[in-house]
């Protein structure tokens, strides 16, 4: 993939010394309601704890020699340290029930505490994986009903339900590409076309299954260059990965032209649908002529993004594909489920297994309800209020930024860092700016195809005043930049519970481990 070469200084600089009069240093070390909080490791002492158990009874030890003869070292808190200590760190972190979460690509949406209800019902939050199927008819329905939703809103035939996320679901697409290429003896197809501005996770799962990734380039309009597209086209391409909306929040125009083109020389159209909340209720993407195409239940149907166990990314594929879908998959047999769980009957063409179980249930239960509670008037209404978000923002702040593209965009607002230039302000500075102004930073630099880039995704969950809120701050930080008012920026973030540090250093030697204090004998 194409490599932005921009330069850019991660290091603190001089004039972050000039910020100590906006730096209140406190006795306590706490600023107001933000309390410090130090390591878990230097709160806790090991003969401190928060419980109180019986003396275990007398035991042989089985151990023998692996018997542990120190102290475990781990730290001891009691019940109300614990709670303050964790409380205290959630303080730290940005939320989405905080603020306006502007990440583009992959934001977070409002998880509403309906889906944690359901998925704490009993038979969903405590469903075991090696029950009896008579046992768990209920999660195989839950699950046979939300496959049947996603097939419906996508305009596909089948889904594999096992891929635990994004990338594990380009995985499972482009195994069933290749086994239905091996299976029609086309074993020489094996050149994969990625377009430029694709995810980073695209070509490395092409690569995982075996193909060669071909780079495709992008037109001035930040979308697929079709006349190059066309050069690509050979005997040996089993066929092109592509998002649409793309990363960079547009609609790819010639999208059924592509999927034309990539059919005609007997290869799969692969959709990246990390995207595909901007489409939801509006475009089938089966109508559009895509083989297979993963969903990030995270951002489209509400489930948490990460921290919850595993994730979720179905993969839809098409009449051409939907025999090779992994294994194991629900079926309905009259008024009884069940797994298909081997490379016979139903499951003869299967590419394989992926992972063992289901493990899911808890994300499968939440994007349901979701759906269920929307209905389709309303997971139509949620997309066109992502995009129409998305489309306020970059119409707000147009006059005072750089939108890297004209025209209308889908789902996320992209600039280019062009507004900045000759301010002495760099994308990164104004990006720790935001910190102060109590925002988590945009996307920055990236897609990579856009220099300085800076994604904004405001999801359908924000109102037109928290939109407000933002909008004004994002305007005059471009005017403070605009004045040139570097050493502002070169300072921040200064309210933050830490100040800048050197990124590039702590990603190269990052300090994992704790270590006590030795105090020197002498002193």
């Amino acid at each position: 993939m194409s490599m932005n070469n921009q330069g850019r200084p991660t290091a603190p600089s001089d004039t972050m010394t000039n910020a100590a009069a906006n730096d209140v240093t406190t006795i306590s070390g706490n600023k107001g309601l933000m309390q410090a909080e130090s390591l878990i490791f230097e709160i806790g002492t090991p003969r401190r704890t928060g419980v109180d158990f019986a003396e275990a009874k007398a035991v042989k030890s089985r151990l023998g020699n692996n018997a542990r003869t120190s102290e475990i070292g781990l730290p001891g808190l009691t019940e109300p340290q614990a709670m303050r200590h964790y409380v205290r760190l959630s303080q730290k972190n940005y939320a989405i029930d905080l603020g306006v979460y502007p990440l583009g690509s992959c934001t977070m949406k409002h998880n509403p505490r309906l889906n944690e209800k359901v998925a704490r019902m009993p038979g969903f939050g405590d469903v075991h994986p090696l029950q009896p199927e008579s046992t768990v008819q209920g999660a195989l329905e839950l699950m046979h009903e939300l496959s049947h939703w996603i097939c419906t809103l996508t305009g596909m035939p089948a889904v594999a339900m096992t891929p635990k996320a994004g990338a594990h679901g380009e995985w499972a697409g482009m195994a069933a590409i290749r086994a239905r290429l091996d299976a029609d003896g086309h074993t020489h197809k094996r050149r994969v076309l990625v377009p430029e501005s694709a995810h980073g996770t695209n070509p490395a799962s092409a690569v995982q299954c075996g193909f060669t990734v071909d780079e495709i380039p992008a037109s001035g309009d930040g979308r697929v260059n079709l006349a190059a597209l066309k050069e690509k086209l050979g005997d040996d391409v089993a066929g092109i990965m592509l998002t649409n909306p793309n990363t960079c929040g547009l609609f790819e125009r010639d999208i059924i032209e592509i999927a034309d083109l990539i059919h005609s020389v007997g290869g799969y159209f692969y959709c990246d649908g990390a995207n595909f909340n901007a489409l939801v209720g509006r475009v089938r993407p089966g109508d559009l002529g895509i083989d297979a195409m993963h969903l990030n239940l995270h951002k489209t149907f509400s489930t948490p993004h990460g921290g919850g166990g595993p994730g979720a990314g179905p993969t839809v594929l098409s009449d051409a594909l939907k025999e090779y879908a992994p294994l194991p998959f629900v079926v309905k047999e009259g008024d009884k489920y069940r797994l298909v769980e081997d490379n016979t009957g139903d499951g003869a063409a299967t590419f394989g297994r992926m992972c063992a179980f289901h493990g899911q249930m808890g994300m499968f239960s939440r994007a349901l309800t979701y759906m269920m509670s929307h209905g389709s008037d309303g997971l139509r209404q949620a997309t066109e209020d992502a995009v129409l978000n998305a489309n306020y923002i970059q119409a707000s702040l147009s006059d005072v930024m750089s939108p890297a593209f004209g025209g209308v965009c889908m789902h996320e607002a992209l600039f280019d860092d062009h507004f900045l230039d000759d301010t002495g302000v760099t994308t990164l500075d104004f990006a720790k700016a935001m910190i102060d102004e109590g925002y988590h930073p945009m996307t920055m630099y990236f897609p990579l195809v856009v220099h300085g880039a800076m994604l904004i995704e405001p999801t359908e969950s924000e109102s037109k005043g928290e939109l407000d809120r933002f909008i004004a701050s994002m305007r005059g930080l471009a005017i403070k930049a605009k004045a040139k008012e570097v050493e502002f920026f070169q300072a921040a973030p200064v309210h933050a519970p830490m100040r800048r540090l050197d990124e590039t250093q702590a990603a190269r030697k990052p300090v994992l481990r704790w270590r006590p204090e030795v105090v020197d004998a002498a002193e």
